[in-house]
């Protein structure tokens, strides 16, 4: 029962960091597969292989060579030159990140919940850094309550779209825009999702570091995001082309649900958002602890407070414009990760 609590654990927190922002508000899915029409489903399936292969792999070298944080594993794709470049421009890919999902945080309050945007961002401040004190452990628990309880209502969902008037849009709804830019879009989502969840599934593990359960946690993690994934995209395709002028799609599709449902999936919503956020701020602190070596409750707050302003830029904006740009940066480092072998090179004595 020990080793399934972990492999679980592994499991939803994969999920939880995965499912961020862009992901459980929509923007990620309609950018990325809803707006490429029927191609949406089948890339869907690469996007999902890219993330039980290659989530699996991350965590496995990661535990290989014990890794502190993810620079040490970007030294060991890169080599040490490269791969301290790699992690000081991934920390500024990272700050973005973060900004994008506070403003995402801070467009729920505001279009759902009637409290100002920036009063959303304050609250949304004020819980990361409360939790983000108690480090790991607190974003282990976190993802373990919240993730389970999106999945359920992402099959609530689900089971609504198909049981409505043309529910088969997923398999037929047309596009004019490129096929090739249709099959690269799963290469660019993964690319960019798996370089930027480096920040807490590196250190998880190496905290893990059991090859097996690392692997049925990466396997059931991977399942769980393509199967959110594709019923994301059945409930969005319904709706094309009108969901595009929320910022928040799925928030308009679960206005269909009745006001209670609506009220509790928008708060999932934003817990999932909350999920991803307090994983990010907590492996960059990490990083920056290990440059800085100053206390990691003040990194934490000196970068909340950075993306604190950088949020008020907008969520969709934010999201439209350093999305793209990230995955096509991240396309080098999921080439490396591909080609790196899970027996890492050169591990230092007694880190197997």
């Amino acid at each position: 029962m020990k080793r399934t609590g972990k492999v679980l654990q592994i499991a939803f927190t994969y999920i939880g960091t995965i499912v961020g922002a862009g992901f459980a508000t929509g923007q990620e899915i309609l950018q990325f597969f809803t707006r490429f029409g029927h191609w949406g489903t089948f890339t869907i399936a690469v996007a999902t292989l890219l993330f039980i292969w290659l989530g699996t792999k991350m965590m496995v070298l990661a535990g290989e060579i014990q890794a502190k944080s993810y620079e040490d594993l970007n030294k060991a794709l890169f080599g040490e030159r490269a791969g301290r470049l790699v992690s000081l421009f991934m920390m500024v890919i990272l700050l973005g990140v973060i900004a994008v999902m506070m403003a995402g945080a801070g467009s729920i309050f505001y279009e759902h919940w009637n409290i100002s945007y920036v009063s959303g961002l304050l609250i949304t401040i004020a819980g990361c850094y409360v939790l983000l004190r108690k480090g790991m452990k607190s974003i282990l628990t976190v993802n373990t309550i919240v993730v389970p309880l999106m999945l359920l209502f992402t099959v609530i969902v689900l089971a609504d779209a198909i049981a409505s008037p043309g529910s088969s849009r997923w398999l037929t709804i047309k596009t004019d825009l490129s096929p090739w830019a249709a099959w690269a879009a799963p290469f660019l989502y993964a690319a960019f999702n798996l370089s930027m969840s480096q920040a807490v599934l590196v250190p998880l593990g190496a905290q893990i570091g059991d090859r097996k359960t690392i692997v049925a946690g990466a396997w059931i993690g991977g399942i769980g995001i393509g199967f959110m994934l594709l019923a994301g995209h059945i409930a969005l395709s319904m709706h094309m082309p009108g969901v595009q002028q929320f910022a928040i799609p799925m928030g308009g599709i679960a206005r269909g649900l009745g006001q209670g449902l609506q009220w509790i999936y928008t708060a999932l919503i934003f817990a999932e958002i909350f999920t991803t956020l307090i994983a990010d701020i907590y492996g960059l602190s990490l990083q920056l602890q290990e440059r800085l070596k100053w206390p990691r409750n003040l990194l934490t707050a000196i970068i909340l407070l950075i993306c604190f302003f950088a949020s008020r830029i907008g969520f969709e904006p934010l999201l439209s414009t350093l999305y793209p740009l990230f995955g096509l940066f991240s396309l080098g480092w999921l080439a490396l990760i591909i080609r790196q072998r899970t027996e890492a090179k050169g591990t230092p004595p007694g880190r197997n």
